[in-house]
């Protein structure tokens, strides 16, 4: 039983993709439309707009479910950004979007796409604050863009890891080396811990000669592989040491050169005996 849920929940866990760049586009009324911006504003109280958004976006258990709470908190703070900032209908459904999609492109990954995710949002700020139809559009003046910029930093970038945190799964890496010419150990099962548990008493026991004659028994016991490893291995290490000591050799035999050319060099320009000497007075 306990295999198969571990089976389950090995199919349930979503493809991890790679960090990639996304085109911006215009995001008119793309996840808020006219009705619900009014369905916004017409409810005053905090309560009403997160059952309002809860209606809209599936987000019935927020209160409960972890992902929908951030979701929910996300959602509503923007909303009242825009609220604050004094936007009309359209320019709040466009704020919103652009919000929501930065963070659908930080949680496409669990791989660090930081640069990525903000190229993106300035990308789409700057797809509706320009007019170049069909491209972009002209809805957010320059200190309007200014606002919107620090307000994304400041909020949702300043969190960014955490929402990579609750929003991705964590990333593990299992290594496993193969040796070729090599056979695999098998797993240890409760049999091998139990047998292993006995030859350990066993071997307590027994004396020094035995434990002697065990290592020979392994030695003779090798296999093909492991001895043509211990082969290759030693005579790598002989080649090695044998151009070590041709090395050594070598400066040896320079530094003795050197020595007998100083001692000539200081022999030749010495006076000789006798040469300087004074006669012997009558």
């Amino acid at each position: 039983m306990k295999l198969e849920t571990e089976l389950e929940e090995i199919q349930t866990i979503p493809k991890i993709i790679q960090p990639r760049e996304h085109k911006a586009k215009i995001c008119v009324w793309a996840d808020l439309t006219i009705d619900d911006i009014d369905r916004v504003n017409e409810s005053q109280h905090a309560d009403l707009i997160k059952q309002v958004l809860a209606d809209i976006f599936h987000l019935d258990d927020y209160q409960n479910n972890l992902k929908n709470g951030v979701m929910m908190d996300l959602y509503y703070y923007t909303l009242q950004f825009a609220r604050d900032s004094g936007f009309n209908r359209e320019k709040t459904s466009v704020f919103f979007s652009i919000i929501k999609k930065t963070h659908e492109v930080c949680i496409e990954t669990p791989f660090g796409n930081l640069d990525h995710t903000f190229n993106y949002f300035k990308a789409l700020l700057l797809c509706h604050a320009v007019n170049r139809p069909p491209h972009s559009i002209e809805l957010f003046n320059a200190d309007e863009v200014r606002k919107i910029t620090e307000y994304a930093i400041n909020t949702y970038f300043r969190h960014f890891k955490m929402y990579k945190y609750v929003f991705t799964p964590l990333v593990k890496l299992d290594l496993a080396m193969n040796y070729i010419g090599m056979s695999m150990t098998p797993p240890p099962s409760e049999t091998d811990d139990q047998e292993d548990q006995d030859t350990t008493l066993d071997e307590q026991v027994d004396t020094t000669a035995g434990e002697t004659d065990d290592q020979k028994t392994e030695e003779t016991e090798e296999s093909p592989a492991k001895k043509e490893l211990r082969t290759m291995i030693q005579a790598f290490l002989a080649e090695e040491i044998k151009k070590m000591k041709q090395n050594v050799d070598e400066q040896i035999k320079s530094t003795e050169e050197t020595l007998s050319k100083k001692i000539e060099s200081v022999e030749g320009n010495s006076p000789r005996k006798g040469g300087s000497g004074k006669g012997k007075r009558k």
